[in-house]
Parts: C-alpha cells; structure tokens; sequence
C-alpha cells in the first residue's frame, strides 16, 4: 500500500464505522427524540478521533494475526 493510502485508509474506515456505530447507539440509547441528529452528531464528532487513533493500533495487531491465523490453518490444512 502506497505510504499516503496507509496514512488515509485507517481514518476513512474510522469514519464510516464511527458513523454507523454512533447512529445506532444512539438509537439504542434514546430512541428518536427531537434532537437525535444533534445529539448522534456530537457523539460522532468524539468518536472518528478516537476510532482513528484505535485504527492505528488495531491494523497492524490484526494483520499480524491474521497471518499466524492463515500459516496455521494452512499448516492444518484446512
């Protein structure tokens, strides 16, 4: 991956996941009142940095697992 995509692509897949995330836990939360939008937009706002920074972290840890997973289960043939 290209050095300015592996910069971009974690904090574009933190978006769309802290979008979706916030929008249906604030649902869960408090329904659709009057101000959900406000109140899924200000979670969302707190959300994406965070979510970035826990992207940063959690891509390396997951493709280094995700390779020990497929060398063993190619050991094991399956």
């Amino acid at each position: 991956m290209p050095p300015k995509a592996a910069i971009i692509q974690p904090i574009l897949m933190a978006a769309v996941m802290a979008f979706l995330m916030t929008a249906l836990i604030t649902w869960l939360n408090l329904g659709f009142p009057a101000d959900y939008f406000r109140r899924w937009m200000t979670a969302f706002v707190i959300a994406w940095p965070a979510a970035a920074v826990a992207a940063y972290i959690a891509i390396p840890i997951a493709r280094s697992l995700t390779g020990r997973i497929v060398v063993w289960m190619e050991a094991k043939g399956l």
